[in-house]
């Protein structure tokens, strides 16, 4: 087994409740890093939504995990991590977190389940080869020149996310040694770099209740309502983490891409306006700062009043219709264009990876390789944020460790 993290570490319990001999190699010092900062460092280890339902929220290969996820599903984690003693809740969207709300516990958890089946864990122990004889893997070979047979291997190493977690991507490079096709890794459901700098008054400001369209080459092709925040040059929060997942691979194709804030999605334009022909009636000689001030948070008053080219030191009573209707086009269509994706150490996931066409669905088996396995986020199979990306690491680890295991006693 290479890689020590959900997929690895459920496909290594599963493997030695079969009966086999299962060794875990992990390049870090701890096992799981990443899933010990999962959910925003909560834990939202699966959710609750159905089979269909489910698989809607994954990439156009979701398909590819029917078999999976009807050999070990949502309810059966949950059964499992309730036998190991881990509380958990279910909270808005259907999302399941740990009870105690942190995420390193489901790593203890899984840790323990590992070492109480006689799963021998070897941290700090990288991995620099497969070893391939007549299109069998026989084994693993370490960065340090030792050389460890196996009956069969699974590659469970993860993306290329959160690379200080020990998700380098690796298994690409092993996967591609052997003939497998990589679809190029992009980051997923991740923060986006507008082309032109924000104010740094904007820098930690967070929005609420606000509406998120995603504008392909002058085409509306997605819209989320929510929360977004301005971090580090980066729009993010949430709305923006969930449009990344079309934006990102457009981005990358050249495309324009335009992320067009309706800052007052409660509000159409006719409402709007009156409502601003009254604030204006009420205010009369006060400077129009203070209007801005009554529709947005402080931090984008001078924002706004440089973007509509309003003078700060205009009264409202002087505010002619012209300028009324651009302030009014401001708050509605606030687009910024997007230039890239924020950084590899933000991602949340993967999308890309080994391509599935190469994998057995039913098996997890490679299909090029024999006594050959993978599982988890290494695999070109993304989805939303949510749970559902765990639950598929969880899944293709368990199918993958149970039939890894049959392989063994063959």
């Amino acid at each position: 087994m290479i890689g020590a993290g959900p997929a690895g570490l459920m496909a290594a319990i599963k493997a030695a409740e079969e009966g086999a001999s299962v060794v875990v190699f992990e390049s870090m010092p701890k096992p799981a890093r990443k899933l010990g900062i999962s959910g925003k460092g909560r834990g939202n280890i699966t959710n609750t939504a159905g089979y269909s339902d489910f698989l809607a929220h994954f990439n156009n290969h979701g398909r590819f995990l029917k078999t999976a996820f009807k050999a070990f599903f949502n309810q059966d984690l949950l059964d499992f991590f309730a036998e190991e003693g881990l509380k958990t809740t279910v909270e808005r969207g259907g999302r399941v977190f740990t009870a105690s709300g942190k995420a390193p516990e489901i790593v203890s958890k899984l840790v323990a389940a590992a070492r109480k089946r006689n799963v021998t864990i070897m941290t700090d122990t990288a991995i620099s080869d497969l070893v391939i004889e007549q299109k069998q893997c026989k084994g693993v070979k370490t960065r340090t020149g030792r050389t460890f047979d196996a009956d069969a291997v699974i590659i469970a190493t993860g993306g290329k996310s959160y690379p200080l977690t020990g998700s380098t991507g690796d298994g690409y490079k092993f996967a591609q040694n052997i003939g497998h096709k990589v679809v190029p890794p992009l980051p997923s459901l991740v923060a986006l770099k507008p082309e032109r700098p924000f104010p740094i008054s904007l820098n930690g400001l967070q929005l609420r209740n606000i509406e998120a369209r995603l504008i392909i080459d002058g085409r509306k092709v997605q819209s989320e309502f929510g929360e977004l925040a301005f971090l580090d040059n980066n729009l993010a929060g949430p709305v923006i983490i969930t449009l990344s997942r079309t934006a990102v691979p457009e981005i990358v194709k050249k495309k324009q891409v335009i992320v067009s804030l309706d800052l007052k999605p409660a509000l159409d334009h006719e409402k709007l306006d009156k409502r601003l022909l009254r604030d204006l009636n009420k205010l009369k000689n006060r400077p129009c700062s203070e209007l801005i001030a009554g529709l947005l948070p402080t931090s984008m008053i001078d924002f706004c009043l440089e973007s509509c080219e309003i003078d700060a030191k205009l009264n409202c009573s002087q505010l002619e219709a012209r300028l009324r209707k651009r302030l009014r086009n401001w708050l509605k269509e606030l687009n910024f264009e997007i230039s890239e994706p924020g950084p590899w150490s933000q991602a949340i996931v993967t999308a890309g990876g080994i391509d599935t066409r190469e994998i057995n669905p039913v098996t997890m088996q490679s299909k090029l390789v024999s006594n050959l396995f993978f599982a988890g986020e290494i695999i070109d199979i993304d989805a939303d944020t949510g749970g559902f990306n765990l639950q598929a690491a969880f899944s293709t680890g368990w199918l993958a460790g149970f039939n890894a295991a049959r392989d063994q006693q063959k």
